[in-house]
């Protein structure tokens, strides 16, 4: 979503919140330069079954079409898994926490088609 941090902040980000809430951090996965890239998070996600979950920077590097970042939350999910999200300190778990996160992305996807100005006129 146009965002950029570089990798290493991202990384001492990520770090902090694995430090913070006890997970144990084994590797990084650094997602390909190339844009709307999720070929790493899409490899994530088929050895799912061999590790213990994801921490990823953001909920907003997560692919920005809703089939594709659905399809990648049903299948954390249906491995019974977690993918938490180190900035905004959430957590995938369950369905309700699957909702909260999809209406945070819809509000984001939504702001840049909002005139602020007219709303505070009305």
């Amino acid at each position: 979503m146009e965002e950029r941090v570089p990798q290493h902040v991202q990384n001492i980000v990520i770090r902090d919140y694995c430090s913070q809430k006890d997970i144990q951090y084994l590797l990084s996965a650094t997602e390909y330069a190339m844009e709307n890239s999720s070929l790493m998070l899409r490899q994530l996600i088929k050895d799912l079954p061999f590790i213990d979950g994801i921490v990823a920077y953001s909920i907003f590097q997560m692919p920005e079409g809703d089939d594709e970042r659905q399809s990648i939350f049903n299948s954390v999910l249906s491995y019974n898994k977690e993918i938490h999200f180190a900035l905004e300190d959430l957590s995938l778990i369950d369905r309700g926490s699957y909702d909260n996160i999809e209406s945070i992305w819809q509000v984001k996807k939504t702001l840049p088609n909002c005139n602020f100005l007219e709303i505070l006129q009305n």
